[in-house]
């Protein structure tokens, strides 16, 4: 039986996380999926997505199911951050 939470395409889509350019034919990922490809630890960081010019982040929890773009662009950000 197929998962249908997460579904694969043939066509190969880019995106970046961080900055850093990544590809993948699976265009629907867990977030938590797409910061352990940027190296990153799920349970430290949270990953967010900047579109356009909008000022905000739409910011995903680590099961959510991220639908990825093509060009789009992914930032991580810090769950807890220490504040002097």
């Amino acid at each position: 039986m197929n998962d249908t939470t997460v579904s694969e395409m043939n066509h190969e889509v880019r995106f970046s996380i961080d900055g850093q350019p990544y590809s993948t034919c699976d265009r629907r990922q867990p977030a938590a999926d797409l910061l352990r490809l940027a190296g990153l630890d799920p349970s430290l960081f949270d990953l967010g997505e900047v579109r356009g010019s909008s000022p905000g982040t739409r910011r995903y929890s680590d099961d959510e199911i991220v639908k990825i773009r093509p060009s789009a662009r992914f930032v991580s950000i810090r769950e807890r951050a220490d504040v002097a």
